[in-house]
């Protein structure tokens, strides 16, 4: 009998440890509920990072508290992001080690790597 992989949800369990749920069915009502909540956690961190970039290149003193309430709304995103690169990650599927590293892409086009200045 093969194990069931599980998906790390985007929210805390109900003492704050990590939530996961069987990842057999990811049209079901939970895994949707988790995609949107994923999405909206996504919207949330681009909308934070662009009232932070705002700040800064605005040039003008930034008050104490100000900081303080962006930083930790910033890693509050930080982490939401974190765990939804986690999950996403490990519902990828495993290459096949004999497989060539081009082949296993989409379309089979090379990536570029910082080896290569960033060029394919």
């Amino acid at each position: 009998m093969q194990a069931t992989r599980l998906r790390l949800l985007p929210w805390p369990g109900p003492t704050g440890q990590r939530a996961y749920t069987p990842d057999d069915f990811p049209t079901g009502r939970i895994a949707r509920l988790a995609d949107r909540v994923e999405a909206e956690q996504i919207a949330t961190a681009e909308s934070v990072l662009s009232l932070a970039k705002g700040m800064l290149d605005a040039g003008l003193p930034v008050e104490p508290h100000e900081c303080t309430y962006l930083l930790k709304r910033l890693t509050e995103c930080l982490d939401d992001v974190l765990r939804v690169a986690e999950s996403r990650g490990g519902r990828l599927p495993v290459p096949d080690p004999l497989e060539p590293e081009a082949e296993c892409l989409e379309g089979g086009a090379a990536t570029s790597s910082p080896a290569d200045g960033g060029r394919s």
